[in-house]
């Protein structure tokens, strides 16, 4: 990392990444599980565990989508993202560019008009909304930032996050399906899994429909920019140019030492097993991250822990 860039600015652009794509990608996990919702196929609980609600209150889809969408005092909400997003950037102001910052800006601003559309016609174009500009926003600053340590720290930030959410997607569809083996050769539950990652499409280019490729896709494939294996080698890549590693032998950094033993772990599996291996792939992922956002912290930030989820009454730390 260049002296130029302050530990403080550093971290706030890291969190900004984080930020946005876990907006992006609660609104993703919200809108599967509303769907799955209308079919009565979930009653949206792992949902909330996952992205580390209590569940106290009696669970109903407007609560649902209350905390997890509108109840921007909740930094897990998808309004709570926003604004700590837009707080974050309003201090980095002469880091980022003018554009990323209007994005941010004026998506806050939209949020509660976009709201009271969603509240008279359904949650799903607010989440649309959500999901519309955040790629925008990554967007504009993929087109409008030099590749210089600040962008980097952005896009390790979204690199780590979208790794994490898209294990967490794939684990919201295992908890689904591992109780009901014929779900998992049902179309509808594979199509909602490739919607939710933003992996349709594409997926039905690559492998024309073939649904013993879904989890292979989402985990390894190398093109695919939501993949896990896409995620981790860009979040490698970031760390490699933030602290160029010079040693003879050994890795040094703790950080890139745990996305890469996940990753080449990934490379190495075996394809044809997938869906046996997945439980212990999810959890080797969700430790890596862990380690990895400590490493991270403990490196260039040095000021405080990062953020929890909490699941199952244990927490997640950095995702």
């Amino acid at each position: 990392m260049t002296r130029e860039l302050l530990s403080r600015i550093a971290e706030t652009l890291y969190w900004i990444g984080r930020y946005v794509e876990r907006a992006d990608d609660i609104a993703r996990i919200l809108d599967v599980s509303l769907h799955r919702a209308l079919a009565g196929e979930e009653d949206g609980t792992a949902v909330f565990a996952i992205l580390g609600h209590d569940g106290a209150e009696p669970l109903t889809t407007e609560t649902m989508v209350g905390r997890l969408a509108y109840d921007s005092a909740d930094p897990s909400s998808i309004a709570g993202c926003v604004r700590a997003a837009r707080e974050n950037a309003r201090g980095v102001r002469e880091i980022i560019s003018s554009e990323t910052w209007e994005c941010l800006n004026v998506t806050w601003n939209q949020l509660p008009a976009m709201r009271g559309a969603a509240e008279r016609l359904g949650p799903h174009s607010y989440l649309r909304y959500v999901r519309e500009r955040s790629a925008l926003f990554f967007g504009l600053a993929d087109a409008t930032m030099s590749r210089d340590d600040g962008w980097r720290f952005i896009v390790l930030g979204r690199s780590l996050e979208r790794a994490d959410m898209t294990s967490r997607l794939l684990a919201v569809h295992h908890s689904a399906v591992s109780g009901s083996p014929a779900a998992t050769s049902e179309p509808a539950t594979w199509r909602l899994l490739l919607e939710a990652c933003g992996a349709d499409e594409s997926f039905t280019r690559t492998h024309r429909g073939d649904r013993a490729k879904v989890l292979e896709f989402l985990l390894l494939d190398r093109l695919f920019p939501r993949s896990v294996m896409h995620a981790l080698a860009t979040a490698e890549q970031c760390l490699a140019e933030l602290a160029p590693h010079h040693d003879r032998a050994g890795m040094t950094d703790s950080a890139r030492a745990a996305i890469g033993r996940v990753r080449m772990g990934l490379e190495y599996a075996d394809v044809t097993s997938l869906q046996d291996q997945l439980p212990q792939l999810l959890i080797a992922l969700q430790e890596a991250g862990t380690a990895a956002a400590l490493a991270i912290t403990d490196r260039f930030f040095q000021q405080t822990a990062p953020t929890s989820w909490v699941r199952g009454g244990s927490s997640w730390a950095g995702v």
